[in-house]
């Protein structure tokens, strides 16, 4: 059985739920998936001056947080983060920075890697937030499967991003399109299908 983690970071709902429809899929594909989010660094004051920020802070409560076991552990890693300037969240970066250890021992390569995001605008940074996520994926010598156009769900106008799902929230709390929910469950069947026969092919030379 494949083993999948979806790693994610979200402030109002958003990546969480495009990381749940991640899960759900990456569950009916035949895999064994963990919903786990990432820690929050920001001030619990700052959360609690946002409302919809604290609402969902307090509903995931419960969410498990990653741990580099996790990484391990996992076969396919699908991250999941809103955009920060055209880059991933501090949140998720973070998480990202303490996997050297793992990268030293070499026990993150050979690993399928895809990633997904949210932007409150159209044109926001969500290209360019998939690509910087990439670089760390080249570092660990991880496989990387995007969705590219491999299903039709790809050509629809809510979609149309090749490197990972996206979703336009519109400055809305937990405001993910059906289209978008598609793309990514999609894009976390193809990751598992990829990795199964990835993990054949291994098996054999």
């Amino acid at each position: 059985m494949t083993n999948v983690a979806v790693i994610y970071y979200s402030s109002t709902g958003n990546v969480h739920t495009m990381a749940k429809a991640a899960v759900e899929s990456a569950v009916k594909a035949g895999a064994e998936a963990r919903l786990l989010k990432v820690a929050e660094l920001a001030p619990a004051s700052v959360v609690a001056g946002n409302q919809a920020w604290a609402d969902h802070a307090a509903a995931t409560a419960d969410v498990a947080e990653a741990t580099l076991a996790d990484l391990e552990w996992a076969d396919v890693i699908l991250f999941g983060t809103p955009t920060r300037y055209g880059l991933p969240a501090a949140q998720l970066k973070q998480f990202i920075d303490t996997t050297g250890g793992l990268w030293f021992q070499g026990k993150l390569v050979n690993k399928v890697v895809s990633s997904f995001t949210s932007t409150s605008t159209a044109h926001g940074g969500q290209e360019s937030t998939l690509l910087a996520l990439n670089n760390t994926f080249y570092h660990w010598g991880s496989i990387i499967v995007p969705p590219g156009f491999a299903d039709a769900v790809q050509f629809d106008p809510a979609n149309g991003n090749p490197y990972g799902a996206s979703s336009i929230s519109g400055n809305s709390p937990d405001n993910v399109a059906d289209a978008n929910l598609a793309a990514v469950e999609f894009q976390a069947r193809r990751a598992v299908e990829i990795a199964g026969a990835l993990h054949r092919g291994f098996q054999a030379v």
